[in-house]
């Protein structure tokens, strides 16, 4: 039986982590956040941690607890290179390590859809594993190290493995955020034709579902978390305006070729500045492609709390219909 006293939740200064730990303090969990940073909601059960010490996390995870790991480097212009293997990889290796003298037997590590890199659509939890970047191919090297973690005790350990695709909601300044931005602004250009699908997740949802499955029994479980239905581009950009008050057709477009070539350009320029800018090719590319996943989750018997309409109407009116000034927000891609 679960002790409601023990959870550890690493990263939980994040805009995941954060939802998580709202949700644990609601249900009467006790837990403690793991992070380099303070909690702004969670100051006094927050321990100063970082994943690439392993001795700040041998002294700050508490005995037989159960583990959410939500530190990762992730953003597309991670400056230097290493950080991405260090925290990545080097923090699963050490999270592993505190686990085995705390006597910890069920870690949950959020991983990401990244790890199937340009993936088919429909990709399920076992599709070709394919990373095109850093961050995907250096959060499967994790799950392989936690991986072997279990399988040293495959009878009495648990690990759930979770791969989200892009997470949205209030106070995120990540991608999602960027797109609905741009439409809220009605400057909004579309690149190439919008017919190209994009699978979401809403961070009540998924925050919802990694509380559910602290009550996993020994095993490993791999699940890709996304919520259903995936919207069109177009059907996204236009379901925005109208939430909007406005007309929802779209009234710019630009080919893919010019918009990728724009993006090359901005890359130059952020090598000869040294600039990070909003623009670059990497980023044209994922706009402009499939990204539609398949999930097992729903055979878990899980259900989202949250449609996704509902979570787009949500995050629309909180960022671009309401006031919240002074409110802490947190960046990602």
């Amino acid at each position: 039986m679960i002790q409601r006293e023990q959870f550890a939740v690493i990263g939980g200064s994040g805009f995941v982590g954060s939802r998580l730990s709202k949700r644990l303090a609601e249900n009467g969990d006790q837990f403690c956040i793991l992070d380099k940073v303070q909690s702004s909601s969670f100051p006094d059960v927050t321990k100063i941690t970082d994943v690439r010490d392993v001795e700040s996390l041998k002294k700050n995870i508490p005995e037989s607890s159960i583990i959410f790991n939500l530190a990762a480097e992730h953003r597309d212009d991670v400056t230097p290179i290493s950080l991405y293997d260090d925290v990545n990889v080097g923090g699963a290796k050490n999270i592993c390590d505190a686990a085995r003298l705390k006597g910890v037997d069920k870690i949950i590590f959020t991983s990401t859809v990244a790890v199937y890199g340009f993936a088919p659509i429909g990709t399920d939890e076992s599709g070709v594993i394919a990373p095109f970047n850093d961050y995907g191919r250096t959060k499967y090297e994790a799950e392989k190290i936690f991986v072997a973690w279990q399988q040293e005790q495959p009878e009495k350990r648990t690990l759930i493995i979770i791969r989200p695709t892009v997470i949205f909601g209030e106070k995120n300044r990540g991608n999602v955020y960027n797109l609905l931005k741009q439409i809220s602004s009605g400057r909004f250009l579309m690149v190439g034709d919008g017919e190209n699908r994009k699978s979401m997740a809403y961070v009540e949802n998924i925050s919802a579902f990694l509380h559910y499955v602290t009550n996993f029994k020994p095993g490993i479980h791999t699940y890709n978390y996304v919520d259903k239905p995936d919207f069109t581009m177009n059907h996204l950009v236009m379901t925005v305006n109208r939430m909007l008050g406005r007309k929802g057709k779209i009234k710019f477009r630009v080919p893919f070729s010019l918009g990728f070539a724009a993006g090359k350009i901005f890359d130059l320029l952020a090598w000869l500045t040294n600039k990070k800018f909003a623009v670059s090719s990497i980023r044209v590319k994922k706009f402009c492609s499939n990204s539609v996943y398949n999930t097992a989750v729903s055979e878990s018997g899980f259900v989202p709390p949250v449609s996704m309409v509902s979570a787009l109407e949500g995050t629309v009116k909180y960022e671009f219909l309401e006031s919240h000034e002074g409110e802490r927000v947190f960046y990602s891609e």
